[in-house]
Formats: structure tokens, sequence, C-alpha cells
């Protein structure tokens, strides 16, 4: 008996550890798709804008990265076959709907980088061990 996406739908339980809807919040929670994702809300992009954009990220996990996002349907690769060679990426409709729920995560850690920055500070200044020379 086949299962349908419908009836997989039906499971979906993100706190169990056999919820399918797991991987999706495994694709989400890396740190380079929640800064891609909302930079290509705007507009499509070539891969050079990204990698300009999206500081620290190297090409290969780029790479890596934007072929996972179109293996998952959350966005497109645009190969206009033209000479010298032009690929865009864009979201889908499904990655638009994602970089909604994205965008305000990386504002929130824009607002509140110094907070947290503060409190690991306190933490670190509170647990450190003077044995260790911390």
């Amino acid at each position: 008996m086949k299962t349908t996406i419908a009836q997989v739908a039906s499971l979906a339980d993100v706190y169990s550890k056999d919820c399918p809807s797991r991987a999706a919040l495994e694709l989400v929670a890396s740190k380079w798709v929640l800064l891609i994702i909302p930079f290509l809300a705007a507009k499509p992009v070539r891969n050079n804008e990204l990698m300009r954009r999206v500081q620290g990220i190297s090409q290969k996990m780029l790479t890596q990265t934007l072929r996972e996002l179109e293996r998952n349907g959350l966005v497109a690769r645009i190969d206009y076959q033209s000479v010298p060679p032009r690929v865009e990426y864009q979201l889908t409709e499904m990655g638009r709907s994602l970089s909604h729920a994205l965008l305000p995560v990386d504002q929130w850690a824009e607002k509140h980088h110094a907070r947290l920055t503060a409190a690991r500070q306190a933490f670190d200044e509170v647990n450190a061990d003077p044995s260790r020379g911390n």
C-alpha cells in the first residue's frame, strides 16, 4: 500500500522523532539557509552577488546550499543559456512562503545581538572555572 502525501501530512508532528517534517526543520535551521532565503526574497540573484552579500560562506557551501534548496523545491535555478554563462537563483512559491517566516528571525538577530553577547559574557564570567584559568 502506497502512502499518499495527504496521509503523510496528516501525521506531521515535529516533536515526534519519526516525523517527516523534521527534515524540513533541519534544512531551515542551517545558518546559510537562514541568510540566503530572505536575501533571495527581493529578486532573482546571481551566484557572485550571493557570495558578496552572504559573507563568510565558501563557494562550495553556497553551491551545496543552493542545490539543496533547489532539490527541496524552495529555489529555482534559471540558466539563461548565454555566453558568457548566466545563472540566477530565485525563490519558488514555497520558498517565498518560507522567506516570510525567516525574515523576522534575521531581524530579531540584528535587533538582539548585543543583548545576546552581553548574556553570554555574563554567563561565562559567573561560570568561569578559576582552576583552569578561564
